[in-house]
């Protein structure tokens, strides 16, 4: 989509007629409804800002615009475009605040609002709704994502004796195969990486690179596939797994193999076990077992029993039980559900945190929409001849669909208040969390990834 003018739903394209006589500006603000979270991570709409709304709209996008929307059965505003172009140059007069990137706020409160700023283009700031509301993708993502990373970090801060140092690696995103196009698992596998840095989606990469001046944003590990043991063929399948050890066991290093294109215990127990135990020990690596089939719970458990009792443990500092050499990572039924009862059923049977890692794919980038948070943005406010109504829908067949009503911003300890409209701070006084991040075509804050990441660990 390069045409920002079709960047929208079609019935938006009628909407400038449907205004009251007078309106000058509307004012809208984008919330979380609902879901299974109590708060959510704000993350993505730098990354969006500068894909949908950087490039100004020209002369062309209006004639294509012309030629479509008329035989689609809508209304073309051909006069309001041609005046946004020769009078701000395509570039979208609206003021956008937001949230801080990474900020961590309780649901049910705006995580921006929007409004035009010439009185002449009162219908754009609805008319971008379409563009701007798919912040809920990694928002929600970042969510989900922020939530396994509180599970997680309190089992290790349980059982393990550096939970800050290991946290960052425990929850992979294995999602890019899994998602809808290449900008999903570019944004959302963005999103993810606010909160951990194990990543196998590439796509992710190039966007903190692109979007949030991040030149390594995450890292992987070499890792063998079902194709790569199961081509050795059955019998051969010690000498699958010997190969690995021999191209990536180095001193210091890491490597995955997935054991259970045949018999997981087999595998575990007799060829990494006996056969080529003392290889693995000797490498100077880490292998990381992955059992991909079986209940998660169970099948997690069995094979850490059955790798302490072939490679042994340590006992750490808190009491619980290291593997030597050996870890497993999960990438099979893992979602926050199981990812709980994983970690409740090894901490409880006396292994650490630290021997597990997840590796989580539909369910982190895959298995959310709009609803999951329940994302709505809507109009609570319009100007109609020089003063300020309240704008706001109650619908009695849903009183969950209740909008909030007038200006709004959002206090320094997350809370909704209203605000003025000369300044947009706060009418009872104080700061104005919603800080300004476009203003008539102009992005006016540039975050590094580093910094949302601060801001998204503190949220903890």
């Amino acid at each position: 989509m390069t045409n920002p003018i079709l960047n929208t739903d079609s019935y938006k394209a009628s909407h400038y007629l449907q205004y009251p006589q007078g309106t000058q500006q509307v004012f809208s603000y984008v919330e979380a409804r609902g879901g299974p979270y109590p708060e959510a991570l704000f993350f993505g709409l730098q990354a969006i800002l500068k894909t949908e709304f950087a490039n100004p709209v020209t002369s062309a996008d209006i004639e294509e615009a012309r030629d479509l929307l008329p035989a689609h059965g809508l209304p073309f505003h051909e006069a309001g475009w041609q005046l946004l172009l020769d009078r701000h140059d395509g570039r979208l007069p609206l003021d956008i605040r937001a949230q801080p990137e990474g900020t961590v706020a309780p649901i049910h409160v705006p995580m921006m609002t929007v409004v035009n700023t010439d009185p002449d283009f009162f219908w754009l700031t609805s008319y971008v709704e379409t563009a701007l509301l798919r912040v809920w993708y990694p928002i929600t993502v970042a969510t989900i994502s922020h939530g396994v990373r509180r599970i997680i970090r309190d089992a290790l801060v349980k059982t393990a004796d550096d939970p800050d140092g290991e946290l960052p690696f425990k929850l992979h995103d294995f999602g890019a195969r899994g998602v809808s196009s290449a900008q999903s698992a570019a944004l959302g596998g963005l999103a993810h990486l606010v909160n951990f840095q194990g990543t196998d989606t590439l796509a992710a990469i190039l966007a903190a690179r692109k979007f949030y001046h991040e030149p390594m944003a995450g890292f992987s590990i070499p890792a063998a596939e079902h194709s790569t043991i199961t081509s050795w063929e059955r019998p051969n399948e010690q000498a699958a797994y010997a190969n690995m050890v021999q191209q990536f066991g180095k001193p210091g290093g890491l490597y995955a193999v997935v054991s259970d294109s045949y018999d997981l215990y087999h595998a575990v127990d007799h060829i990494w076990g006996e056969a080529l135990r003392q290889k693995v020990i000797d490498s100077g690596a880490t292998l990381v077992v992955r059992p991909d089939s079986g209940d998660p719970v169970e099948v997690v458990s069995k094979t850490l029993h059955l790798l302490a009792n072939r490679f042994g443990t340590d006992t750490n500092t808190k009491g619980f039980r290291v593997l030597k050499n050996v870890r497993v990572i999960q990438g099979d039924g893992v979602n926050p559900v199981s990812i709980a009862a994983i970690l409740d059923r090894i901490t409880a049977e006396g292994f650490s945190a630290s021997n597990l890692a997840f590796g989580m794919g539909g369910a982190l980038l895959q298995k959310c929409d709009r609803d999951t948070l329940q994302f709505a943005y809507k109009a609570s406010a319009a100007k109609v001849n020089g003063v300020w109504r309240d704008v706001y829908k109650d619908p009695v067949t849903d009183t969950g669909k209740r909008s909030k009503r007038g200006l709004l911003g959002l206090t320094t300890d997350l809370k909704t208040t209203a605000v003025r409209d000369s300044d947009w701070q706060p009418v009872d006084g104080g700061e104005n969390l919603l800080h300004p991040v476009w203003r008539n075509g102009e992005l006016l804050r540039d975050e590094p990834l580093s910094a949302i990441r601060a801001r998204a660990a503190a949220g903890d």
